[in-house]
């Protein structure tokens, strides 16, 4: 991962971008979003505080899945019914990029994945509708209507202006994992699977009291 280091146009303050493919950061001072455009970089928008959050992953957390190393350099907070969750996106060092969904210690692994057919709009996806993928065959286990909350570190996309999304999980007898994210459009198809928190061999975690 090559390092590129500017300025906050907002704060005059140093942005690090750690992968050579993000498209948006967020300043580590003064929270402004900024869009990368080839060398410069664009205030689009400005992080509201975010939520306390529970989980021991932050920003630099490393880890390993598959026996390929990765560092988490980004995350995208939503809320629903049941609290909130974080997607953490993750840069391997071979320059993959990937997500960790980390809802109510419940953890995925996921990748972008093109559909070989256009997918169904939200209004016709059902608990329990069927869908077959790279050989796998996937079942809706959860539709979830969730509030976009904030942003920070680095993504691989323009992410900062969102309000409503709907997200529709699905996953299969061995234990795979799929989401349907509804956020754009078309809608993004990431496939993965869930895993044990300690599979990950994470290190850099946030240390709460009480930790040894």
């Amino acid at each position: 991962m090559a390092e590129r280091v500017t300025n906050c146009p907002n704060c005059g303050a140093p942005v690090r971008f750690r992968w050579s493919s993000a498209i948006q950061t967020t300043c580590e001072y003064c929270r402004s979003i900024l869009i990368r455009h080839d060398l410069d970089v664009e205030l689009v928008g400005k992080v509201s505080d975010l939520p306390a959050d529970p989980s021991p992953i932050q920003i630099g957390a490393e880890g390993i899945y598959r026996n390929k190393a990765f560092q988490v350099i980004g995350r995208i907070v939503y809320e629903y019914e049941a609290g909130c969750w974080n997607e953490w996106h993750l840069i391997f060092q071979d320059g993959q990029s990937g997500w960790l969904s980390d809802a109510q210690l419940n953890y995925a692994v996921s990748f972008l994945t093109n559909p070989a057919a256009p997918l169904a709009a939200a209004g016709y996806m059902r608990m329990g509708s069927q869908f077959e993928w790279n050989g796998a065959r996937y079942q809706v286990s959860t539709i979830t209507e969730a509030r976009y909350v904030g942003v920070e570190g680095e993504l691989p996309f323009e992410y900062w202006d969102k309000t409503v999304c709907t997200f529709v999980d699905l996953r299969s007898y061995d234990n795979r994992f799929g989401t349907i994210d509804y956020s754009e459009q078309p809608p993004l198809l990431f496939l993965g699977e869930y895993l044990e928190f300690d599979d990950l061999k994470l290190k850099n975690l946030k240390l709460y009291e009480g930790w040894y």
